[in-house]
């Protein structure tokens, strides 16, 4: 047994509550090393003799090390537990004080209280959310009158600068199509008042642009969709602002003498853009979006006033957060009460490409766009660098990162308007898009899907993935499109697919056959992944030892026999067998 690769710590994603009364642990072992792990735990003023043991189970692995998990009930709410390990004829005990032979030489972790105002509270709507995200600009004009000036024909060619009269009234317009297909959540980028197309960089927190439409366009849109059951996130650019900001053009006019100096971090006076801006920016040198000095109390004030004023105002349903990873810690946990307080049930999304698990300890956000789930299908599915294998250690990894109340609020993207469309990343394969789909749908957090993604638009890097909307149902890829919503509509229909937890079945890295369960309350719900081109058998563990399981898709039934399923998949293809 390799004891340095043993693992646990009483807190973060290893020991979190996910109840009053309920703490559930993991611990981490070498890959294939550990037989079994079996925790001791009890009150923590109880003496050890009162103890009751639990058997852990695995419940994933990555490339290095296996994960084990179980939940301690407690009526009390102190909890402490130790760790027995076996592998190979051999045993160890695992504390707080170390690895050794006995129990006493190790010691307890201890989970001292679990306090209900620490629970990691995520809206529980969540789970059922399926996400569409919109670039206002390039989905529909629904208002002639408020378009921009030179604004270019419907269906150009994009560029970073150029526009096309996108509006909020042309969203409201198409809620019937959105509730057609059958999201139930709208994230939209942003659409305070820039001189932008993006919008990324505000000139107006207060202000809706007046080509997007005004308030009461605003209002409306939340109104309508919430009657349709859809719930509407906006984009909160608070890490930077833009060139226009009322704040910095009086630094601009006033240098040094500016009030509004120390909301921003410059360097020196007068303010100047080249060759080198003198302030800080957004990225590098962007000289239109100045950061914010969030550490501010003003600057602070300011935002986070104007969080609370679009939940009260307006009644949209949360925030994403841009450039999430770049505002300093203290603004989140504060940022987190404001929200929570203007809307219990509003949603917290935070911008961050990487590990994550600083920002979901349940005081700043409740999840982050997942990167690191696209990346996994990207390169699975579009580049080819990585086989099944692979592909379940990095999902498992990333699994393994975060708590798993923040595991069931990911935005679960394959492309968006900062990423090349996934239809050209796979080389125009509708199959291989329809296979990403398949996998999106049914995995563990909040499918997103990028606007026009679901009728077969293609696209390169920004700005030619931000392209107007096709409306023209000639020339939309309908069967895509009902595809699409087939799998929403199945993913809505089955419990399984959205409170469930995730479990690897089958990883046959010879035929790339990827097979992974969604359990919930005694159901399964088990997802096939033919990733190859070519026709193949494979042999399914199912939960059900005999009787037949269905093909969700196609309807199509199996028998099965000793927990085992064959299933005859044609190439590319995926099923869901429940």
């Amino acid at each position: 047994m390799l004891l340095e690769s043993i693992f646990h710590q009483p807190y973060g994603s290893f020991a979190f509550p996910i109840d009053g009364h309920t703490l559930r642990i993991r611990i981490r072992a070498k890959k294939g090393d550990v037989e079994q792990v079996t925790v001791l735990h009890g009150d923590r003023y109880q003496p050890i003799e009162h103890d009751v043991p639990l058997r852990m189970k695995k419940v994933a692995s990555d490339d290095l090390f296996d994960y084990f998990s179980c939940d301690l009930p407690s009526k009390t709410r102190r909890i402490r537990y130790t760790f027995y390990l076996e592998a190979n004829g051999s045993e160890v005990w695992y504390g707080d004080k170390g690895i050794a032979n006995e129990r006493v030489a190790v010691g307890d972790f201890q989970f001292p209280f679990i306090n209900e105002q620490d629970l990691f509270e995520v809206p529980e709507w969540v789970k059922k959310g399926i996400v569409y995200q919109i670039f206002p600009e390039r989905f529909a004009n629904g208002n002639t009158k408020n378009d921009p000036e030179n604004v270019e024909p419907w269906g150009g060619k994009p560029t970073p600068h150029n526009f096309f009269g996108g509006d909020l009234e042309g969203m409201i317009e198409k809620l019937p199509y959105l509730d057609d297909l059958g999201v139930n959540v709208i994230y939209m980028t942003p659409v305070f008042e820039s001189p932008s197309n993006h919008k990324y960089n505000t000139t107006d927190y207060y202000k809706i642009d007046p080509h997007f439409g005004d308030l009461d366009t605003v209002k409306k849109l939340v109104k309508e969709s919430h009657k349709r059951g859809i719930r509407v996130i906006f984009d909160a650019v608070f890490n930077h602002c833009g060139y226009d900001f009322f704040a910095f053009q009086d630094v601009v006019k006033n240098g040094e003498k500016s009030k509004y100096k120390d909301w921003f971090y410059i360097e020196s006076f007068p303010i100047v853009t080249e060759p080198h801006p003198n302030y800080e920016t957004f990225a590098n040198d962007v000289w239109t979006m100045p950061k914010l000095k969030t550490s501010n109390p003003e600057v602070k004030e300011y935002l986070l006033n104007v969080a609370r004023y679009w939940i009260e105002e307006a009644g949209i349903d949360g925030w994403r957060l841009d450039v999430a990873n770049e505002v300093d810690h203290d603004f989140w946990r504060v940022f987190r009460k404001v929200v929570r307080e203007a809307n219990p049930e509003a949603l917290i999304i935070g911008e961050i490409w990487h590990d994550s698990a600083p920002w979901l300890e349940g005081d700043q956000y409740d999840s982050v766009m997942n990167y690191l789930f696209r990346e996994a299908i990207f390169d699975f599915f579009a580049r080819r660098n990585i086989g099944v294998s692979t592909l379940d250690a990095r999902l498992a990894k990333a699994r393994m990162k975060y708590r798993d109340q923040a595991n069931y609020a990911m935005f679960n993207l394959i492309d968006s308007h900062d990423t090349e469309r996934f239809l050209t990343s796979v080389g125009e394969k509708e199959e291989l898009l329809r296979l990403a789909a398949l996998f999106q749908m049914t995995y563990i957090g909040m499918p997103m899907v990028y606007y026009g993604t679901e009728i077969g638009m293609t696209g390169k890097n920004d700005p030619d993935c931000r392209k107007t909307y096709v409306w023209d149902e000639k020339e939309q890829n309908r069967d895509l499109f009902d595809y699409y919503k087939k799998l929403i509509q199945i993913r809505k229909s089955n419990l399984e697919l959205t409170h469930g937890d995730v479990e690897t079945v089958l990883i046959d890295e010879i035929n790339q056959v990827y097979a992974f369960a969604r359990n919930y309350e005694g159901k399964s719900a088990v997802v096939v992944i033919n990733s190859l081109q070519k026709e193949q058998e494979v042999e399914i563990p199912v939960a059900k030892k005999t009787g037949k399981v269905k093909d969700l898709l196609t309807k199509e039934t199996y028998p099965v026999k000793d927990g085992k399923v064959k299933v005859k998949l044609a190439g590319y293809q995926g099923v869901i067998l429940k």
